[in-house]
């Protein structure tokens, strides 16, 4: 199968942003005083928990990256073409979920439509009743007896595969970590499982053991069934959800990245040289603060809307299309978000060029930029990583909010603000149709709650308050459990012989 590669505006972004982490990462590891508290993040059970759900989206959200126009049939043999429709890799994995697409409604499971239509029989006479469905379970010669039965067999096989794929990866993990420490292959694998070891890989393999369990049981099912339903036109919902996932990713990281440079330059130079400069940057930031978010978003979206209309020549798929206008809601929220980190770094730095170290550079005559570059931003990216990370999660809520009231991504787009927009009518009609507003819901809680969680053991490895505090705890846990032995051990005096 020959494509054509299309590398879109958010693409190469997300692209960046994993060399720069990948980047980091090599930085961070080649640094012992970097590592450290990462080390400690690795420490907590919840934030290892979470950072395996997380990664499952990230996978997704990256195979949901990669766009190509695959080539179409060209019945003059002349120069090969290429379909408008843009599909990603995703797209390409997941085709029986794409292109299974019933005629409206149906049920998760469900064997018939949702709502009662008039059949014309062939020999006359009409009733009204639920016809079959075109892809769910079509393989079965009588939905009410089979169907129970068939979806029981096909998601235990399915569990069964990914509880054996579960298997090799702790059996890998506990061969890597064996071999790492040098102890036996059974002892490292009971002290993962009684979570006696350094990282708690114990919380992380349960949870892998849960998704890969769930994904097994649902890819064995959503070949021949619709798990989670279809919506009004007929699409898998359960599609849906997916494709849902790296709308919500790029939101939350790329107008990461849109907002630190404006916090960065604008807090720290505000703390740091004061006077005019900060009446100025706080003017600023407390203005744009006093404006109403909503309204700058809509606004840019209009506007990014009426440049589309009117410059139809320089989109030649609706993929491109969708892009610019997700690209522009990145910039616009990011540029409306930064105002809230602007103020912490302001404060500290503010703290930290009284310090006696910034005191003694200036004194050696050492000049601003090497002060800032070289003390100021190291000692402030704790607060800048705690912040963006612990944003993630309300940017993803932000899109959902956005969508549902019409200035969001582009109705094209695929995103759980469009499904929970699309869900609210439903909700409404009789029989009610609640599935897409349930799917839409579970995935971005899975997706908010994870990043929550690792948010906080992200922070609680980062502060230096809790570091201390957590310090002072394990201090004194230790001078209790020394002083019983204290006690129990006896003490010799002078003179006196050993028994």
């Amino acid at each position: 199968m020959s494509f054509k590669p299309v590398i879109l505006w958010t693409d190469a972004l997300v692209y960046l942003l994993v060399a720069a982490l990948i980047l980091f990462a090599w930085h961070v590891r080649r640094n012992e005083h970097l590592w450290a508290p990462w080390r400690r993040v690795g420490h907590s059970a919840s934030g290892m928990a979470a950072l395996t759900v997380l990664v499952f989206f990230v996978i997704i959200g990256l195979l949901d990256t990669v766009h190509l126009r695959p080539a179409v049939e060209n019945n003059s043999g002349g120069e090969t073409a290429y379909s408008v429709e843009v599909l990603s890799l995703f797209d390409v994995i997941a085709t029986p979920l794409r292109t299974q697409v019933e005629k409206t409604y149906s049920a998760p499971f469900a064997a018939y439509l949702y709502a009662r239509e008039t059949i014309e029989h062939p020999g006359g006479g009409q009733t009204r009743e639920f016809p079959r469905l075109k892809f769910g379970a079509a393989h079965l010669q009588d939905p009410e007896t089979q169907l129970v039965t068939d979806i029981a067999w096909r998601a235990a096989a399915g569990g069964g595969l990914g509880l054996f794929f579960w298997c090799l990866a702790v059996a890998s993990l506990a061969l890597l970590l064996a071999r790492r420490s040098g102890e036996a292959f059974l002892s490292m694998l009971s002290a993962i499982r009684r979570g006696a070891t350094a990282i708690p890989w114990n919380a992380a393999c349960i949870t892998l053991a849960l998704i890969l369990v769930m994904c097994g049981a649902a890819l064995a099912l959503c070949g021949s069934y619709h798990i989670l339903g279809t919506d009004k036109v007929g699409q898998d919902v359960f599609y849906q959800s997916l494709k849902s996932i790296r709308t919500g990713l790029v939101i939350g990281t790329l107008t990461t990245l849109m907002m630190l440079p404006f916090a960065l330059l604008l807090g720290i130079t505000a703390g740091y040289f004061r006077g005019w400069v900060d009446d100025v940057i706080q003017y600023l930031y407390t203005t744009l603060s006093s404006i109403p978010g909503v309204l700058l978003i809509a606004a840019a979206v209009l506007m990014t809307q009426v440049y589309m209309e009117t410059h139809p020549e320089l989109f030649d798929t609706v993929a491109s299309r969708a892009d610019l206008r997700l690209l522009f809601l990145c910039i616009i929220l990011g540029v409306t978000s930064w105002t809230g980190l602007c103020r912490l770094l302001r404060g500290e730095t503010l703290k930290l060029r009284e310090m006696e170290y910034i005191q003694a550079a200036h004194a050696f005559g050492v000049s601003h930029w090497r002060i800032l570059s070289r003390h100021i931003l190291p000692n402030v990216m704790h607060i800048v990583l705690i912040t963006t990370v612990m944003d993630f999660s309300g940017l993803v809520l932000a899109e959902a909010v956005l969508s549902y009231v019409g200035v969001g991504v582009d109705p094209s787009t695929i995103s759980f603000g469009t499904m929970i927009n699309a869900a609210r009518l439903e909700m409404a009609r009789d029989p009610m149709v609640w599935w897409s507003l349930l799917a839409a819901f579970s995935f971005m809680f899975a997706l908010v709650l994870s990043a929550n969680l690792f948010a906080d053991a992200v922070q609680n490895a980062f502060d230096p308050r809790v570091k201390t505090l957590s310090a002072r705890v394990g201090a004194l846990r230790r001078k209790r459990r020394e002083e019983p032995e204290a006690k129990s051990s006896p003490t010799r005096t002078e003179g006196s012989l050993p028994s």
